[in-house]
């Protein structure tokens, strides 16, 4: 970790350079070629590059925290009134995604797979298999924000790429991340790797548990492929993500070049709170995460800003109520506090509902109860008496009542904090917890958004293939329509 600043400038070196290169010797002939320097990127930089950005290119979506309820605006509230509706996807293809495929390409061509062993960013098959897993978690979340999307023509030099289904993009992401497995090789771990720190036992286990993730999502548009994949991936010999020692965990420093992005957010801004609506759901079940998750107010309790109110309700509630809680300070808004991106939780409580589901023979109430006992220990506020009380109080029993898979949502929205990405996204899903729109919403439904629009130049730049990916979007075009799996 203390070479980021170093790998990142070399990153950034090694970009300028491939947009130099891009220029033909036949403009300039070969006047200002240094016979002694490469030609081939250092794989490992553009590794670093990439992981430097990936949790927040995962996990850290701060509209998409207002569309799940965990946050309220206290001064400027278009977010959690749904002003947004066309939102830029081009970054992910310029960016995270193109130096993915530029590590892979490398490793892969005769030309050059040498000399990137040789230089010692590890052996080719390690970075591939390594590429191809953060590749394929950046396109879920792609194509889980817009829906159908270039996928099987992006980063090929294609100017104007079709739009896959979302379905194809996703039998590809699972194809993707199950032969990346079975691609780990016993060569040299890859370097760069300021993520996992070359593990490929880490990656493997994070590999799986986005299978399953994935797999689960398709539980109401396609039941049948969703059990075969999450099974798959269950009985897995890689292991997936069971306990909090194989937390797939970003870890920030102390300093503002790799901060904490929630540190970032509210080092000197003052706009934004925790929602009432979370706030409320952990009180009332008398839920130990509070004081890790928030801060208190002057008085030493907890207070939740209104959501979704509109501009002038809202200031006359701040200015009554000028303290209000945010994040907790040592678990968020610290510069090196830790960014959780896949968690034992989350996973378990992803079993527990396939179990509930009918596609596994696990017990489903147990990987829920042990679901909450991960999450209490991941926060440090694990006590044996308070847990036994909290799984046998009614509105968290899961033997309770007959909606067994509400009761894990619910526990889910609570578990995925502040993952406003894959809180929206399971929101979307289940529909659970019943999250009340904004009575001040500006959108044309009044309802909480279910995607994004494509970007606007989409209908001139690439014209045939957004026509006929928007025919396809029950909905429209708009953040009113809906992705495939969400039904």
């Amino acid at each position: 970790m203390n070479n980021i600043k170093k790998s990142l400038i070399l990153g950034s070196l090694t970009a300028v350079f491939l947009n130099l290169s891009s220029c033909t010797l036949g403009e300039f002939g070969d006047i200002n070629v240094n016979p002694s320097a490469t030609q081939t990127p250092v794989t490992s930089a553009l590794l670093t590059n990439v992981l430097a950005n990936f949790y927040s290119q995962n996990t850290y979506y701060v509209e998409k925290g207002l569309y799940a309820q965990y946050f309220s605006q206290s001064q400027y509230p278009d977010g959690s009134q749904y002003a947004t509706t066309q939102v830029d996807f081009s970054g992910y293809y310029t960016g995270t995604l193109y130096d993915l495929q530029n590590i892979i390409n490398i490793n892969t061509d005769a030309a050059t797979k040498g000399l990137s062993a040789v230089l010692d960013n590890g052996s080719n098959n390690n970075q591939i298999a390594v590429s191809r897993i953060a590749k394929a978690a950046i396109f879920a979340v792609v194509t889980d924000t817009w829906g159908d999307v270039p996928y099987s023509e992006a980063l090929i030099k294609k100017s104007n790429p079709k739009y896959d289904t979302q379905q194809a993009i996703y039998t590809g992401l699972l194809k993707e991340l199950k032969e990346a497995i079975a691609q780990f090789d016993n060569g040299k771990a890859v370097t760069g790797d300021i993520l996992n720190g070359g593990s490929a036992t880490k990656w493997k286990k994070y590999a799986n548990s986005l299978r399953m993730i994935l797999a689960l999502r398709m539980s109401k548009v396609d039941a049948a492929t969703g059990k075969t994949e999450f099974a798959a991936a269950l009985a897995d010999a890689s292991g997936n993500v069971a306990t909090n020692a194989d937390n797939i965990v970003y870890a920030f420093l102390d300093n503002n070049d790799f901060r904490n992005p929630w540190q970032a957010l509210y080092d000197g801004r003052d706009d934004q709170g925790i929602s009432d609506v979370f706030l409320k759901e952990l009180q009332d079940r008398k839920d130990p995460r509070i004081p890790a998750y928030f801060t208190p107010i002057t008085d030493g309790s907890f207070l939740g800003i209104p959501y979704g109110l509109k501009r002038d309700v809202l200031i006359q509630w701040t200015n009554k109520n000028p303290k209000y809680s945010k994040p907790n300070i040592a678990n968020f808004q610290t510069k090196a506090a830790p960014g959780y991106i896949v968690t034992a939780a989350q996973v378990l409580l992803a079993r527990a509902e396939a179990a509930k589901l009918g596609w596994t023979t696990e017990d489903g109430n147990k990987l829920y109860n042990d679901a909450i006992k991960a999450a209490w220990e991941q926060w440090k506020v694990y006590d044996a008496a308070k847990y036994a009380t909290y799984i046998a109080d009614p509105l968290n029993d899961i033997t309770k009542g007959t909606n067994a898979v509400e009761k894990i949502a619910v526990q889910r929205w609570i578990t995925l904090y502040p993952n406003g990405q894959e809180a929206w996204s399971e929101w979307r899903r289940i529909g659970f917890p019943k999250l009340t729109p904004s009575a001040y919403a500006v959108n044309t439904s009044k309802q909480i958004p279910r995607r994004y629009a494509y970007p606007n130049v989409e209908a001139t730049l690439n014209k045939a293939n957004y026509d006929a990916a928007t025919s396809r979007i029950s909905g429209g075009d708009t953040h009113d329509g809906r992705v495939w799996w969400d039904k």
